[in-house]
């Protein structure tokens, strides 16, 4: 449904919070963040720059692809299934190699993978999207038991793909249209059982959705590129809490940490100017939040091989 903009206006008493760095690695564009229940650890992407970050006791660690990656899944304690620009791929964290599952859109050197969640039934959703933002050249898949399937195109930005409690539907948002839709899903298979409907409609108030995650009351945690920070909207699309960014943009949120009570978000550098980029000077680090009205999250889902 869309929600004239007056019902979205925050209540001046909502829960608001500020973000804290949580790794200072500056990303030119963070995505993807995961945070792994068997591991208790979180990871995520700089999609430009082909990695795949975590931190653990020991400190910073890395991994290098030779292709755009910017999303995971969990598979079991030491693999997570990777959407790079050309496949999903098997990311085998103790030796750093992988294999590949299916081809994603590798016939076409114009697009890459963008945002990905893995559903309730074992699957795994992932958007793509052309490299400069070419209008209409990406799409949303989904990935269940070997097979990939296309599920909604033309997209040109895929974003905000996310399960709430329950699992009746998802969400899946195009940055460019400035549009959250929600689709429902049989119950049986995950597959989408109707035609997506728009949830929220964010033009009039000139807001971006990026990535997004929901909590275990059913809110849905949006990051709004440019507006440096993560609203959270109910099930009318009333924005109930917000946390707050020192820097535009915020990219993908997820929640982590004991009780899964904490925010965390990916930010970038990408799109900044040289003025802007000097007056953010945290732009591009990735962050996390607690306290009041934040979570708990729900757990991600693992993905189940074939």
């Amino acid at each position: 449904m869309t929600r004239p903009r007056s019902d979205r206006t925050e209540d001046p008493t909502a829960p608001a919070a500020t973000f804290r760095p949580y790794d200072d690695r500056a990303l030119t564009l963070g995505e993807g963040p995961l945070w792994h229940p068997e591991r208790g650890q979180l990871f995520w992407f700089d999609i430009m720059r082909k990695r795949l970050l975590t931190r653990t006791a020991e400190g910073p660690a890395a991994w290098t692809f030779e292709t755009h990656v910017s999303a995971a899944g969990w598979v079991d304690r030491d693999r997570l299934l990777v959407a790079s620009a050309t496949d999903l791929r098997l990311f085998d964290l103790a030796t750093g190699t992988s294999t590949p599952l299916c081809p994603l859109e590798a016939d076409n050197p114009a697009t890459r993978s963008n945002d990905g969640r893995a559903d309730p039934w074992g699957g795994f959703w992932i958007g793509t999207m052309g490299l400069d933002a070419q209008p209409g050249a990406g799409a949303v898949w989904r990935w269940w038991r070997g097979e990939l399937r296309r599920l909604f195109a033309p997209v040109t930005i895929s974003n905000a793909i996310a399960f709430p409690p329950g699992g009746g539907f998802a969400t899946f948002a195009d940055t460019a249209a400035r549009t959250v839709w929600r689709v429902a899903l049989d119950p049986e298979t995950g597959w989408p059982a109707a035609g997506p409907e728009v949830f929220l409609d964010l033009a009039a108030e000139g807001l971006n959705p990026d990535g997004a995650v929901f909590d275990a009351a059913g809110r849905l945690w949006l990051a709004e590129w440019g507006a440096a920070r993560v609203s959270a909207y109910d099930e009318a699309g009333r924005r109930v809490a917000r946390v707050t960014a020192p820097t535009a943009h915020v990219s993908c949120p997820a929640f982590g940490g004991p009780g899964l009570g904490t925010l965390f978000a990916t930010t970038a550098t990408q799109g900044l100017s040289a003025a802007e980029r000097a007056a953010q000077p945290q732009a591009g680090m990735t962050f996390s939040a607690t306290g009041p009205g934040i979570g708990p999250g729900l757990a991600e889902h693992r993905v189940i091989l074939p």
